[in-house]
C-alpha cells in the first residue's frame, strides 16, 4: 500500500496506521480496509514511511538489541500521532508492553516508550472502546466463525470488540466455535521451531471451525489467519478466511487469504 508522512487537512484525530509485516507482505487490502474503517469514523489517517517491523521476532528469540533499535524507530515514526492504530493484537501487544520493558534502562527513550504505549492500539478495540463506535454500515452475507488469538486474547483483552461491530454487519450470522480461544499453533516462530506440534494444533482447531457449519472463517491476526488458511488449503477444504477489518469495512470479496 502507498505510504505517506503528510497529516491529512481534515479535521478528527491523526492517527498513524500500524502497517504489519504480515499485512505489507500478503494481504494489503487489510491495511486499506483498517484506513476505511477509521476514516469512516471520523479520524485522519497518516501512514509513516519511516515505520518498521515491531521488532517482536527478535524480541521472542532473545535478539534484544536488534528490538531496541527497531522500537525506537516505530517511536520516532509514530509519537507525533494522537494514536497509533494497528489490525493486529500481536504487534500491538509487542508496542505496548514491551517497548516500555525494552526501553526501560534507557533514560532518553524510556518515557517515549511509556508514552506511545499509551496510546497504541488494536483496531476493534480503538474503535469500540475508544471511539465508542457501536456499529458498521456493511453487508457481508455469510455463515462466519472467529478465532480469537492469544496475544490479542491475553494481553489486550480482545474479544467482545469484533463482535460488537460484526453483529451490525447485515446477512452475517456468528457461529461461535469450541475452544476459540486455544492456540492455532502459529505462535510465530514456535511455528518453524515446533513443526509437529503446530501442525496437530491447527488440525484440532479446524476441526471445530469446521464443527460450527459456517463456510466462512475471521480473525484479527493475519499470523494466525495465514496459519489456519493454508492448512486448510493443504487440506482441499473450500472455506473463505477474511481479516475482520476487511468484513467491517466491506471489502470481503473473492476466495480470501491464502487462495
Amino acid at each position: 500500500m502507498s505510504v505517506t508522512d503528510a497529516p491529512p487537512s481534515t479535521p478528527g484525530p491523526l492517527v498513524g496506521l500500524f502497517a504489519t509485516c504480515l499485512m505489507n507482505l500478503f494481504r494489503p487490502q487489510v491495511g486499506l480496509a483498517t484506513v476505511k474503517l477509521l476514516e469512516d469514523a471520523g479520524c485522519r489517517v497518516l501512514v509513516p514511511s519511516a515505520q518498521t517491523c515491531c521488532g517482536q521476532p527478535g524480541y521472542n528469540s532473545g535478539d534484544l538489541e536488534s528490538a531496541r533499535a527497531l522500537a525506537r524507530q516505530v517511536i520516532a515514526a509514530f509519537e507525533g500521532c494522537d494514536a497509533l492504530v494497528g489490525p493486529s493484537g500481536s504487534c500491538l501487544a509487542t508496542i505496548r508492553h514491551d517497548y516500555p520493558v525494552l526501553l526501560d534502562a534507557d533514560p532518553a527513550w524510556r518515557e517515549r516508550a511509556h508514552a506511545l504505549a499509551a496510546k497504541s492500539w488494536e483496531l476493534t478495540a480503538f474503535l469500540v472502546d475508544h471511539l465508542r463506535l457501536q456499529r458498521v454500515e456493511s453487508v457481508f452475507d455469510a455463515v462466519v466463525t472467529y478465532h480469537d488469538s492469544c496475544s490479542g486474547l491475553r494481553s489486550l483483552g480482545i474479544k467482545g470488540q469484533p463482535r460488537t461491530l460484526l453483529a451490525t454487519v447485515a446477512g452475517l450470522e456468528l457461529r461461535e466455535l469450541a475452544d476459540a480461544e486455544v492456540c492455532c499453533g502459529f505462535g510465530g516462530t514456535f511455528s518453524v521451531k515446533y513443526p509437529e506440534i503446530s501442525v496437530r494444533l491447527v488440525d484440532d482447531k479446524i476441526a471445530h471451525i469446521r464443527a460450527t457449519g459456517a463456510d466462512t472463517l475471521l480473525g484479527g491476526d493475519l499470523g494466525c489467519l495465514l496459519n489456519i488458511a493454508g492448512r486448510l488449503r493443504r487440506l482441499g477444504s473450500p472455506m473463505r478466511v477474511f481479516h475482520v477489518a476487511e468484513v467491517l469495512a466491506g471489502l470481503a470479496e473473492g476466495p480470501g487469504i491464502g487462495a
